[in-house]
């Protein structure tokens, strides 16, 4: 015979929690117990609402179905004041919007609105320069780097951004903000030929997803790595890590990045 019980688990505990959860790639129980979390007062209920958010944000990054925009109307309905975290939500939500506007990810500003990417672009200014803390200015300046990389297509301007977050996430003990940073200045340097230094970041970033749990992060790492191995002669060593990418991305019901492995081992990168 068993017997249901209930634990009091302090909100901030069980967000935190649920955020891992999250990055784990179970972003269907996450939200499920998100859903089913009890808080008794409006500060609980608001924090609750943003780390569902979040996560709904992640999902549909790579999921390819779009779980964030009634997640962030809750969040907006239960919050009790300014948030900064959800402010920054609302605009990576508005980021990955214009960048699948045109239907495909297609870097560069063709077929997009030059007037919401402004929008976009000043907003986080805005956001980085009313930030609380160092952290909080990292991850803005890491979102302006890939607004000036991915939809303006304007590739000199991104990496001073990227190395502002990575600087900020190295000085608060961040790593998936010095992860995030990491991934795309290797980009840039292997777009410039330079594939050590590429494959010496990429590595760390990979290490650094693990480290903090970012299971499908780490992933999408490693397909960066499969591009480097088969970039620099081993395309048998691309394809081994590729098809491990898919193995894993189709168990989890990672959309994006299952078609991506899929493509790379058709020869189709």
């Amino acid at each position: 015979m068993t017997t249901d019980t209930t634990a009091a688990v302090p909100v901030s505990a069980l967000a935190a929690a649920l955020r891992d959860l999250g990055r784990g790639g179970r972003w269907t129980e996450a939200l499920a117990l998100a859903d089913a979390a009890v808080a008794t007062d409006p500060a609980g209920r608001a924090t609750l609402a943003l780390a569902a958010a979040e996560i709904a944000m992640d999902a549909t990054w790579f999921s390819g179905e779009d779980l964030a925009g009634a997640r962030l109307t809750a969040a907006d309905a239960a919050a009790v004041g300014p948030c900064w975290r959800l402010d920054f939500a609302h605009l990576r939500y508005e980021y990955f919007r214009q960048l699948h506007a045109d239907g495909p990810f297609r870097p560069g500003p063709e077929g997009k609105d030059a007037a919401a990417m402004d929008q976009l672009r000043h907003r986080l200014e805005d956001l980085r320069d009313g930030a609380s803390d160092q952290n909080q200015a990292g991850w803005a300046s890491m979102y302006l780097g890939l607004v000036c990389d991915n939809l303006y297509g304007d590739r000199p301007a991104a990496p001073a951004h990227y190395e502002v977050a990575l600087r900020a996430g190295r000085a608060t003990g961040d790593p998936l903000l010095s992860r995030e940073a990491l991934r795309h200045l290797g980009d840039h340097d292997h777009d410039a030929g330079d594939h050590t230094t590429a494959r010496e970041r990429w590595q760390e970033a990979t290490a650094l997803g693990a480290g903090a749990g970012n299971v499908v992060g780490t992933l999408s790492q490693q397909m960066l790595l499969a591009v480097l191995a088969r970039d620099t002669g081993d395309p048998a060593g691309a394809d081994a890590i590729a098809a491990e990418v898919l193995r894993w991305t189709e168990a989890l019901g990672v959309v994006r990045l299952a078609d991506q492995a899929r493509a790379f081992l058709a020869g189709d990168r």
